[in-house]
This record gives C-alpha cells, structure tokens and sequence, in this order.
C-alpha cells in the first residue's frame, strides 16, 4: 500500500518537471516517454504485467505529443 501512495505521489511530479520540447519530433519522443512511464505506473498499482501498458502508453503519448505541435 505505502509503494501505490508513493507511486501517485511521485508520478504528477514527474510530468510536470518533464519538458515537452519545440518541434515535431521532440514532442512526439517526450510524449512517448511521459506515455510509457505512466503506462508504466498504472499497469504496477493495477498488478498487470508490465510491458504493454507501457507500450500503450508509450504509443498514445507519442500520438498526442505529435498531435499538439505547433504549426511553424
């Protein structure tokens, strides 16, 4: 119990000190990044094993980090 309180604690910290980038192409590998580690740390509280949360995460993230890039 006190490793899931420690894991919600320490997770929004880490994406908020995270950096998205500037272009295209560091959105989408910062998104990836912040994907697969929250995937990560959802599919370790929910006891799955833990290679395709964090795929799917990682997926989704790079997705939406490439998505959000502003226009030049």
């Amino acid at each position: 119990m006190r490793n899931k309180i420690f894991a919600l604690l320490l997770l929004p910290l880490g994406l908020t000190l995270s950096a998205c980038g500037d272009t295209w192409g560091e959105r989408a590998v910062t998104g990836g990044g912040i994907g697969a580690g929250a995937g990560l740390a959802i599919g370790a509280l929910a006891g799955w094993p833990l290679l395709a949360p964090a795929l799917a995460g990682a997926a989704v993230g790079a997705g939406i980090g490439a998505a959000t890039a502003p226009k030049q």
